[in-house]
């Protein structure tokens, strides 16, 4: 994830030009916007049978006899930061109805991919839990858990909407086990949020996971940066992104969710001790070494948040020769977070025009998912934009 209601009350950079909360407006989005310039210019030169929004979250309460957990803190008055959290999210993803939550979550998101053409996909993240050195599962350092058993059922409920992404501790002793059972039933990468989860991606326990990968030609789609949505803060250098070297050098295909695009790391190239480096620094370090061609990608989930720096954002979309090694994804829910994306914020920079802003800020009111995929294909640096193919994710998860 990009960013959080703790990181809005915690005083990150944000906006309140369009308020606080998603109206969640139920009518369908208005065929003038649909049909509108802006978003059919979106659709330029993309193929919607290649495009898989390759992060999507899957959020609830657990009131669906689903499986999901979330911490208590998240529903205690006694812990308001979290508490907040949890109504950002939802209202974000607009299902906020009790005893309905994870009902309304998919019903909202299958809504949101109506207006799309119908080849068009979501990746579905499951979510383990933290797991200790001894691979136990750990609910008191967790946040929460989305199972691999309940995303699976969703793809294969919607096949014709949903793909999905199955999440494994890599110390668990049935890893290996858990990550056959997930290829079988489709699964199409391996999310990790490693601060969150504790998982070291530099640690000798991995290796039989990362064997395993290979052989299973699967993807590993992993967080790096600094993360504000879920805690882990003391955990934070397993984001590192120099510690995916150890998946790259074993073969692994590595794609760093959201490019490093927020935080600082220690350069561990230059020892434990070395300097600390903005986290995009690291990673374009990574992309740039000749021996990852092939292997390591870049996904641009959440790098248009007013958190991130707008001198990456427009470092991504200027460096055309990344473009085949980028892959979009949208991190829905968090789109829906208004404060999360300053549209003036992008006008007074010249990334879009205040028409294309006015537009975006209408379709956000109706469909989240619609406005991230406009807005990014709408961004223009140096002359340059995004180009079809980062779009084009399915190409890194059904390898030819």
């Amino acid at each position: 994830m990009g960013t959080s209601a703790l990181g809005i009350a915690g005083g990150c950079d944000f906006s309140l030009e369009e308020g606080l909360f998603n109206p969640c407006l139920s009518d369908p989005t208005p065929a003038r916007l649909l049909d509108h310039e802006v978003v059919r210019e979106s659709w330029t030169g993309v193929e919607p049978s290649k495009v898989w929004d390759c992060h999507v979250h899957v959020a609830g309460v657990g009131d669906g006899n689903t499986g999901v957990w979330i911490t208590p803190e998240m529903q205690s008055l006694f812990h308001p930061w979290q508490n907040l959290q949890r109504r950002f999210y939802l209202n974000a993803s607009c299902a906020e109805r009790e005893g309905s939550v994870d009902e309304d979550f998919v019903r909202r998101l299958l809504q949101c991919l109506d207006v799309f053409p119908r080849e068009v996909k979501a990746m579905l993240l499951a979510f383990d839990y933290f797991h200790d050195d001894d691979g136990a599962p750990r609910e008191d350092l967790s946040s929460f858990f989305i199972p691999n058993r309940y995303v699976a059922g969703l793809a294969q409920r919607f096949p014709d909407r949903f793909e999905w992404i199955c999440s494994i501790h890599p110390y668990r002793a049935d890893a290996i086990d858990e990550l056959d059972s997930s290829v079988r039933q489709r699964a199409r990468a391996v999310k990790w949020l490693p601060s969150a989860m504790g998982i070291d991606p530099a640690s000798p326990k991995c290796d039989r996971f990362y064997q395993a990968l290979v052989r299973l030609n699967l993807p590993l789609l992993t967080h790096a940066g600094e993360e504000k949505a879920v805690r882990g803060g003391s955990m934070s250098e397993f984001n590192n992104p120099l510690r995916l070297r150890r998946p790259l050098d074993q073969g692994v295909r590595v794609i760093v969710a959201h490019c490093a695009s927020l935080g600082e790391n220690i350069d561990i190239d230059h020892g434990d001790k070395g300097p600390r480096l903005e986290g995009f620094e690291l990673f374009q370090r990574l992309m740039n070494e000749p021996r990852y061609q092939g292997r390591l990608f870049g996904e641009i989930s959440a790098v248009t948040q007013a958190n991130r720096n707008e001198s990456i954002l427009g470092a991504l979309i200027r460096h055309v020769e990344w473009h085949p090694r980028l892959i979009n994804g949208s991190d829905y829910p968090l789109p829906g977070v208004v404060p999360l994306v300053s549209l003036r914020r992008f006008v007074a920079q010249h990334f879009l025009t205040d028409a294309q802003a006015q537009v975006l800020s209408e379709i956000r009111q109706y469909n989240a998912l619609l406005f991230d995929f406009v807005l990014k294909r709408s961004l223009t640096s140096g002359g340059q934009r995004f180009t079809p193919l980062v779009f084009e994710s399915r190409r890194v998860f059904e390898p030819t």
